[in-house]
């Protein structure tokens, strides 16, 4: 064997090791996702089943929104003396929102200019400025602000049942989507966004998101569900909810991370998890309040 023979057997077997390496970590990440939405999912549904939306489920809403704040002010590297009052102001901010809707102008206005001030003041610098406030004041809309609409959903009429249909139709949109995508996915959807997301991925998700929409129906037997609409809910809960794992891919490729955090094995930060509820739940607000 001359040595060109041997150098392209030993890149061979490397190759080998690196594929190898590559599927034990994927089964790897696979076991730690299915132990972990095993032991959680089941407490989430019988918190959220029995007990009362007032504080339970807003309290809930509201640890959500600290946490996917936090992870989204690290993840764009806010200094913490900013991004920490500012997610104080931003809870307050969700209250607002969920509890006292008439009064969202004053609390946006307030909320932005304490935020403002807060730069002004505890900064030795105008430097940098914008590259601070900016992920600040995107994470009170697109986290607080978004987040809040799943309360007005669980407040109106068959709030139970609609929340459940949300959450059910947009966890089998992720679930189809993701396990779809890996084992069939072949042409890539976005890949300067996300470079692992196929369009096969992406009818799995409008899949997962009718199967969500049909299962609710028939468990709570929604009145107000014809055939017609469950279908396209469901659709729209599909789509609604790529879009949601889209926009946040986008803001990760921006910060250049992987995940928004590790706070979850196997499923990354709770921001990795909320994503599509973050456009599902405004998305089946205003299906539920205006069709």
């Amino acid at each position: 064997m001359n040595i060109r023979e041997g150098n392209g057997a030993s890149v061979h077997c490397r190759r080998k090791q690196v594929n190898k390496m590559q599927k034990e970590g994927k089964s790897s990440s696979l076991i730690k996702r299915h132990v972990t939405g095993a032991l959680i999912l089941p407490v989430f549904i019988a918190y959220i089943y029995y007990l009362e939306p007032l504080p339970y489920f807003l309290v809930l809403l509201g640890v959500v929104a600290v946490i996917a704040m936090r992870e989204f002010y690290e993840m764009y590297r806010v200094p913490a003396r900013l991004y920490i009052p500012c997610i104080m102001i931003g809870i307050l901010l969700f209250y607002v929102f969920c509890r006292y809707p008439a009064y969202v102008k004053e609390g946006i206005f307030v909320s932005l200019l304490l935020l403002l001030l807060l730069r002004l003041f505890f900064a030795n610098t105008p430097s940098g400025c914008m590259s601070e406030i900016a992920p600040i004041t995107v994470g009170f809309f697109y986290i607080a602000f978004f987040l809040s609409f799943q309360w007005l959903l669980r407040t109106g009429d068959n709030g139970l049942e609609y929340i459940f249909l949300l959450y059910i139709a947009t966890w089998l949109s992720d679930s189809m989507a993701y396990y779809i995508g890996t084992y069939l996915g072949r042409h890539k959807l976005y890949p300067a966004v996300s470079p692992n997301k196929t369009i096969e991925g992406a009818f799995g998700s409008i899949i997962g998101g009718i199967l969500g929409v049909v299962i609710i129906k028939n468990i709570f037997d929604i009145p107000t569900l014809s055939t017609m609409s469950v279908i396209t809910i469901g659709i729209t809960l599909g789509i609604a909810a790529l879009i949601g794992d889209l926009i946040e891919s986008m803001f990760k490729r921006d910060a250049g991370v992987k995940d928004s955090s590790n706070f979850i094995p196997g499923h990354g930060g709770i921001l990795d998890k909320i994503d599509g509820f973050l456009v599902t739940g405004p998305v089946l607000y205003f299906i539920v309040r205006y069709f």
